[in-house]
């Protein structure tokens, strides 16, 4: 018997011109999530500026209105940031926005909606409702405002469909929402650590379709980002949470291993390389660990534990792990340690870093440089190496929660009111 095909309809004929093709970009070209490609706050291609101001060494800023310490994301030649606008006439509804800006001009090339509601609960009052950032696989862009929901667009602002269904979080201490989604191939990963029943959802990209959920073993409030590596050809999702690091079969959803250890109400993502994550938190005590990931069920105690410290450990930054050296802060402050990742030994620290003090934004590492960031604004720029050497003080004149993004020559930097595209 032969099987005819099935004829189009108009609508599914425009659906098949109108879809996105596959992207040719190299990833390591863009930075499409909020620690960059790859995950551990690194570009191996980006030269960006050490030296600027908020007039020194500025290609355009632009003012973004509302709220939002989402961090921004770029793509070729778009800058994609969020934010949280109040809408007029006051009250508590705010209208979720998506913002794509020109690269090269800083140009509003659209902005689009996603929704307008009130939030369920308040937050912390140094959160606000856009904290997540978005993601892009060059294809498409994925803005995540939590409770409100998730929405994908293509590239010029079409909404290509949205998922508004996630059951509302409530959060530890009414602090707010934060974790980032990760995209991993064809598969959209979204954390719902909460004070409610937390799990994994596992989504098409494509489409928004669930394909799992790994329910998170009564974890409570965590802000971390999911993490995806590939270990002996498959992928492995590392999270951080209160009760346990674990990790979970990309395929599948299933947990692999856990171990335990960590404090309470992590922030901080993991980071990986060389076959070995990193996890780690620093509120209410201290703990960050180096784990094997071939290790199965509980690897607290065992081999798979290669080593690990209770000492000067980040809370709400995550790690930054560049060139075999692992750099975080004690807890919120600016001194900075930094290990040899494959052993624990300390290279230098715990060091006070001039003008860093308070710190939420995580360090990124470009061009040989680390960009390590103050919620006042000021950015100090060390060498990328064993030794600690300072190499400049910047400040933008306003405060700063989102992690820069270093991307070709360019370092984006989401202040409290603008967006600037710094570069020589």
């Amino acid at each position: 018997m032969s099987l005819a095909p099935f004829p189009l309809t108009a609508l599914a004929l425009t659906a098949l011109l109108l879809a996105p093709q596959t992207t040719t970009a190299d990833p390591s070209q863009n930075w499409a999530h909020w620690r960059g490609h790859g995950g551990n706050g690194v570009s191996i291609t980006a030269t960006p500026p050490t030296t600027f101001s908020d007039t020194e060494n500025v290609k355009w800023k632009v003012e973004i209105p509302g709220r939002g310490s989402g961090s921004p994301v770029i793509w070729e030649d778009s800058v994609f940031v969020t934010s949280a606008v109040p809408e007029a006439g006051g009250g508590n509804k705010l209208s979720f926005q998506l913002f794509c800006f020109d690269r090269a001009t800083g140009e509003l090339k659209w902005k689009q909606t996603a929704v307008t509601a009130t939030p369920h609960e308040g937050t912390h009052e140094t959160n606000g409702f856009a904290s997540a950032s978005p993601c892009t696989d060059g294809e498409r862009v994925y803005a995540h405002f939590g409770s409100r929901g998730l929405f994908c667009y293509d590239l010029e602002g079409t909404l290509l469909w949205s998922k508004t269904d996630f059951p509302p979080m409530t959060t530890r201490n009414g602090f707010g929402e934060g974790s980032s989604p990760t995209l991993a191939g064809d598969t959209l990963l979204v954390p719902w650590d909460h004070e409610g029943p937390s799990a994994l959802y596992a989504l098409d990209k494509k489409t928004g379709a669930p394909l799992w959920t790994a329910k998170r073993d009564r974890e409570p409030t965590c802000w971390a980002t999911p993490l995806v590596v590939e270990i002996e050809g498959k992928s492995q999702v590392i999270m951080n949470g209160q009760n346990k690091a674990r990790a979970y079969d990309l395929a599948t959803g299933e947990e692999l291993w856990s171990c335990g250890g960590q404090t309470e109400r992590p922030v901080a993502s993991a980071v990986y390389a060389d076959g070995l994550a990193f996890v780690g938190s620093g509120f209410r005590g201290s703990f960050l660990g180096a784990f094997r990931l071939d290790g199965k069920g509980d690897i607290e105690g065992t081999e798979h534990v290669v080593w690990q410290t209770k000492q000067d450990t980040p809370d709400i930054a995550s790690p930054l792990l560049s060139g075999g050296r692992l750099y975080f802060y004690k807890g919120k402050s600016g001194i900075l340690t930094c290990l040899e990742a494959a052993t624990g030994k300390v290279l230098f620290g715990p060091e006070r870093i001039p003008g860093i003090s308070s710190t939420y934004a995580s360090p990124v590492a470009a061009g040989g440089h680390v960009y390590l960031t103050d919620r006042s604004g000021a950015i100090t720029v060390i060498k990328d190496g064993p030794k600690l050497e300072v190499v400049a003080t910047n400040s933008l004149g306003q405060g700063v929660d989102a992690t820069p993004a270093p991307v070709g020559g360019q370092l984006f930097v989401r202040g409290e009111r603008t967006l600037f595209c710094l570069g020589e």
